[in-house]
């Protein structure tokens, strides 16, 4: 394999951060697109002239900063783009946040049924337990690309309706705010890590233990009722969360 650059080794810059450098190059130049494998450690040593303690501390660091994905067993690869996703947005709904982005969403419907609320359910909607609920699962495509499976729970009396509609390319808080005359005002996020178990992998077309970002969301319309509790698992290595932050007059002259 032909490549035009090389590692200068009379530079004070540590062998590792050239290489990187040259394979961001590379990546940046389209020399492998997204999903594409690059060469192997074996193949960058004998190119760049490098040990393999470079070529794995080079690799590594840029698994960390999101360029590559290693999968054992397999190789490494070039990382596909993340969809970003606001943690402080208007509430439109991932459907129409992703449409004003110009990216098209699908979801495939997994699950679809009115069910008694457990009490982790329940805790989160405020109503007691076994009260009946609208459970829906789905598989959250976007561009085509699978991004997520959420589990959403609305409490049945609020949207008799919403127990038979047909969510597979339509926006629940639209379907909500039009056909219920429900309107989302505000709502809570939790976000945390998790490592994907047996299932979670399985769905989400993972290994098990991949890296995956859980978001817990409580969601109230404006008289503080509580609309939806919805637990979604985002692929980490496709899915990022942006916060928005805001200072205003009155700290900025404390």
């Amino acid at each position: 394999m032909e490549t035009n650059n090389t590692i200068d080794f009379s530079s004070n810059i540590p062998y590792y951060l050239q290489l990187i450098e040259l394979l961001k190059d590379q990546i940046a130049a389209q020399k492998w697109l997204p999903g594409e494998q690059i060469p192997g450690e074996q193949t960058l040593c004998s190119l760049y002239a490098i040990s393999r303690t470079v070529v794995r501390q080079a690799l590594g660091e840029m698994e960390i900063s999101g360029l590559i994905t290693r999968k054992k067993g397999k190789g490494t690869f070039v990382s596909e783009p993340k969809v970003d996703e606001g943690l402080m947005q208007d509430l439109t709904g991932f459907h129409q946040e992703m449409a004003s982005k110009g990216l098209p969403t699908v979801s495939k419907v997994l699950h679809h049924a009115v069910v008694k609320a457990n009490p982790k359910v329940a805790n989160y909607l405020d109503i007691p337990t076994g009260t009946e609920v609208i459970d829906i699962q789905r598989l959250r495509f976007v561009d085509s690309k699978l991004n997520h499976f959420v589990t959403t729970y609305i409490p049945y009396d609020l949207c008799p309706k919403l127990a038979t509609a047909n969510l597979e390319n339509r926006s629940l808080y639209e379907f909500l705010e039009n056909e219920c005359g429900i309107f989302i005002t505000r709502g809570k996020r939790y976000v945390e890590s998790v490592a994907a178990n047996e299932t979670e992998a399985l769905l989400l077309g993972v290994e098990r233990g991949a890296p995956l970002l859980l978001l817990d969301s409580i969601s109230y319309d404006a008289s503080g009722r509580c609309i939806e509790y919805y637990h979604a698992l985002h692929r980490g290595d496709c899915s990022r969360f942006k916060v928005e932050l805001v200072r205003t007059r009155e700290y900025a002259e404390a």
